[in-house]
């Protein structure tokens, strides 16, 4: 009787072991009553134990381990990137398109929907592109157009001008409108016989204003002498209608600074010399570059007034490093002397700043008034 108490007991603590363990209440009745089962039992366990240990850390280790195969594909896609881009690049070379395309936004979304498309995309033919794909984009342009004439209508918008000579000395002209929305564009026109005359240029101004209507309550243009004169005829007949020159009239000042002061002139003068030879010579550009730590000397811009301005404050920002001018060979020959007299006169360097002091309210504004950003007469005027 003790005995078969002593298995009852046994056969309970064996059921809440197998319990706990999540087995379920179906799998205690195969468990034998005896001392062997148990024995089986308790050594199956310890074994899988080991193995469930050493799995584990198998897989810890090959977990830190990189996938080779990852690795293959990885270095295949960097070979085909590198025939996509070769083959792009070809298709700019041989079409003679301009470098800077690749900065157009449109290019990046390009790229991305032939992705997204995947293998087999069937490229647009030539008719598509001529012919329909032409056409839908001529009706995107004008649907955006419509958009911009509601907000027109609102807040009215500014008429601007911005005129080139192409390489057949064509003069052209693109007319844009801006308003709180933005800018775009409206027409465009040869003016190479109207520009030059005043009343043909005062026609073609007026009729554009007329195409937009009474929304137009600001015209801007170059700062010439005949669109001068044709905007104050515009301005007679449109009362409510008010002229603004454009960035071509802060350039005239600068120009006026140039000509005719003479502290302005003579120290632009030297300025321009010393860049001159410099830049004459490549040792000389090598150790300009070594000692401004690859700054330039020479700050291109819009229009060549305002380089002249730019140029004299990259030389006033680098006057610490172009003093080791005095321990290079070329400060004994004679340009090289004559530079080096400069680059040591204390006055010059006052003049320089004296210039910029003057110069850079313009030139703030000037750059203000290029900016695509915004529309710029609203903040400049605040």
């Amino acid at each position: 009787m003790l005995s078969i108490c002593l298995k009852l007991e046994d056969l309970a603590n064996k059921k809440r072991h197998i319990d706990s363990s999540g087995l379920e209440d179906d799998d205690v009745d195969d468990v034998e009553l005896n001392g062997d089962d148990e024995e089986t039992n308790s050594s199956g366990k310890r074994k899988a134990k080991e193995d469930e240990g050493i799995a584990s850390l198998f897989k810890k280790r090959t977990a830190n381990l990189p996938s080779r195969q990852t690795t293959i594909n990885q270095m295949m896609k960097k070979e085909l990137r590198e025939d996509v881009c070769m083959q792009i690049a070809r298709f700019f070379y041989t079409s003679a398109i301009l470098f800077n395309c690749v900065k157009n936004p449109e290019f990046q979304k390009m790229c991305q929907l032939i992705d997204k498309y995947g293998i087999g995309l069937n490229p647009p033919s030539y008719y598509e592109i001529r012919e329909k794909y032409l056409k839908k984009e001529v009706d995107n342009t004008m649907s955006l157009l419509e958009e911009h004439k509601v907000e027109w209508r609102k807040s009215r918008c500014s008429f601007m001008s911005d005129g080139w000579t192409d390489k057949k000395k064509r003069s052209l002209c693109n007319f844009l409108m801006n308003s709180p929305k933005g800018t775009i564009f409206f027409t465009s026109l040869d003016t190479s016989d109207i520009s030059k005359i005043v009343d043909k240029a005062f026609v073609m101004l007026d009729d554009i204003v007329e195409q937009v209507g009474e929304n137009v309550v600001q015209v801007i243009t170059d700062n010439i002498a005949n669109y001068k004169a044709a905007d104050e005829m515009l301005m007679q007949k449109r009362k409510k209608l008010f002229w603004t020159p454009a960035a071509h009239c802060i350039d005239l000042m600068l120009k006026d600074f140039e000509k005719k002061n003479k502290l302005h002139n003579k120290t632009i003068v030297k300025g321009r010399k010393r860049t001159i030879f410099i830049y004459s010579m490549t040792l000389l550009i090598t150790m300009l570059k070594h000692f401004t730590k690859g700054k330039e000397l020479i700050r291109p811009t819009i229009t060549r007034f305002a380089t002249a301005y730019l140029t004299l404050g990259c030389l006033f920002d680098n006057r610490n490093a172009l003093n080791q001018w005095k321990r290079s060979r070329f400060a004994g020959i004679r340009d090289g002397k004559y530079v080096e007299r400069i680059v040591i006169d204390s006055r010059f360097w006052a003049s320089v700043n004296s210039c910029l002091r003057a110069a850079y309210p313009l030139i703030k504004v000037f750059h203000m008034v290029y900016s695509d950003e915004k529309p710029t007469m609203g903040f400049i005027y605040d």
